[in-house]
């Protein structure tokens, strides 16, 4: 059976995995899901100097700490990025890497740089001053293709229990140090795979690093571990088993 580490995406602590990790554990994985520094239980700890760093350090020690070893490690969304840099410091102990909804975002460029600049704009105006990174209103009207498949139970328990996130998260560049490559997985649930396939073959830098890696698809909204996680549990056990 595999060893599973769960990074949940911007506004998530562990609890977002809660039902998934569960499943997982049933079918005879060790799982361990994540909270970053800052977030969830742990926002009492979010403050200016909290980054993307901090939250590769918490991966980072999780494994160490716990002597994990060919791990699938799981990044969804935002998640991405620190897990993308956690597999490059500690390559030997990855067996793959899992991106949820999110992709392996290359050296030097931050999740603020993949918004578009009138996005971009609209967050600084609402940031402000501050060093935190607010949640979304989570609008179904709005935002119709992230939110679906979300029930009122779990749409309610997403605005319930979303904090706000370090911004620096969101702003740190991704930090590469060109060590061994680990191989990877994507589950797309937003983006059809046939135009992820086309960005991939033209280098888009969303998804350039999954090339030669195993592509899967569970349309499911963008939380996909809220509104399908019986399906985000069959891929990911699927991925660990092949």
């Amino acid at each position: 059976m595999a060893t599973f580490v769960l990074v949940p995406g911007f506004w998530l602590g562990s609890w977002a995995w809660r039902e998934v990790t569960a499943a997982l554990r049933g079918q005879g994985h060790e799982v361990h899901p994540v909270t970053l520094t800052g977030v969830a239980e742990r926002a009492h700890l979010a403050g200016p100097e909290v980054g993307l760093e901090t939250h590769t350090t918490d991966i980072v020690r999780l494994i160490e700490v716990e002597d994990l070893h060919d791990v699938v490690l799981v990044g969804h969304s935002g998640g991405g990025l620190p897990v993308t840099q956690a597999a490059d410091r500690v390559p030997d102990r990855i067996a793959r890497v899992v991106y949820v909804e999110s992709g392996p975002l290359p050296d030097g460029m931050s999740q603020f740089d993949s918004n578009p600049p009138q996005e971009q704009e609209r967050l600084r105006v609402a940031i402000g001053d501050g060093h935190l990174l607010p949640p979304p209103a989570f609008d179904p009207v709005a935002d119709p293709e992230n939110l679906a498949g979300l029930d009122p139970a779990a749409l309610a328990l997403l605005r319930r229990r979303a904090t706000a996130h370090p911004l620096r998260a969101a702003t740190d560049p991704v930090r590469r140090t060109g060590g061994r490559a680990v191989p990877t997985a994507l589950v797309a649930s937003t983006f059809p795979l046939e135009v992820i396939e086309g960005m991939i073959a033209q280098g888009h830098p969303f998804f350039a690093g999954l090339a030669g890696g195993q592509l899967h698809t569970l349309p499911a909204g963008h939380w996909p571990m809220l509104s399908e996680p019986k399906g985000l549990t069959d891929v990911l056990d699927r991925i660990a088993r092949s």
